[in-house]
């Protein structure tokens, strides 16, 4: 069989259109796709792994102050832990034995995990190597704030442990970043800490408490760690929801003067809100 060309031109007459196959697409479409693929595996692996890691904390460590961390259901003693997880450390959180609710409502842990996820991702690209601190701080202060939201305090458990890993992780990312970085979010933790803490020396109740001055050793350092424009939008966000829900209690006459709101939830959305605003 003869091995012919392309026709050649024609003087004077139109060249007929090239029908030969098209070149078959190349593999960077199908490796964009698949490391998309792996991001949302991944990412739905590592929820299902922290979930009922983070509603066992707030579980365990959900009681009124000098009370033993709690290990079961209330209403029927079921034990509960990492070993039989479901369904009281699923999105249902209820007993397996009385179906009583234990722990934070049902899908309130997963939806700030989600949430979470979605501000590491948007973080990924100007965190400045702090993203693994981030991402530790997160782990530890989103089942601290459940159980602030739930009995009003803080555990040294979760909060110590969130400012240790983070103060590390922070001094870890110093080691390729600018020496400011390391030096300015120590400042800025200690500092914060500090204000929080002659709160409560000076005001007693009417202050803040000392768990929320040990939560603002991590919440200092992570936004010093940006700058100090973003610990100043930090505490603006954070005092500024504080104050507008208060006025909205007080408007809906579900709120007195007095009444004590916690102020760990707050600081967990001023953190984020800062940083997205960063951006």
């Amino acid at each position: 069989m003869a091995l012919t060309g392309p026709p050649a031109a024609v003087p004077g007459r139109e060249n007929p259109p090239d029908r030969s196959p098209a070149a078959p697409p190349t593999g960077g479409t199908t490796d964009r796709v698949s490391a998309a693929a792996r991001t949302r595996l991944s990412t739905g692996l590592a929820i299902l792994t922290v979930v009922p890691l983070m509603r066992m904390a707030a579980l365990r460590y959900a009681v009124p102050p000098g009370m033993p961390s709690r290990t079961g259901c209330d209403a029927c003693g079921a034990p509960i832990g990492l070993t039989r997880p479901w369904p009281a450390l699923g999105p249902t959180a209820r007993c397996g034995r009385c179906r009583t609710r234990v722990g934070p409502p049902p899908g309130v842990v997963e939806v700030a995990v989600l949430a979470a996820v979605v501000l590491l991702l948007a973080l990924a690209g100007s965190s400045g190597g702090a993203l693994p601190a981030l991402a530790w701080w997160l782990g530890w202060t989103i089942p601290a704030v459940l159980v602030d939201l739930a009995v009003h305090r803080l555990p040294d458990r979760l909060t110590l442990p969130a400012a240790a890993g983070t103060w590390l992780l922070l001094g870890v990312a110093a080691l390729d970043a600018e020496p400011g970085h390391w030096l300015r979010a120590v400042i800025a933790g200690v500092g914060l800490a500090l204000f929080f803490a002659s709160t409560t020396l000076l005001l007693g109740r009417r202050g803040f408490g000392l768990g929320d001055a040990k939560l603002a050793l991590s919440v200092g350092a992570l936004l010093g760690w940006y700058g100090w424009p973003v610990l100043v939008l930090g505490l603006l966000l954070a005092f500024g929801l504080s104050a507008l829900l208060s006025v909205g209690l007080l408007a809906a006459r579900r709120a007195h003067w007095n009444t004590h709101l916690p102020f760990g939830p707050f600081l967990l959305l001023g953190t984020a809100g800062a940083l997205l605003l960063s951006l």
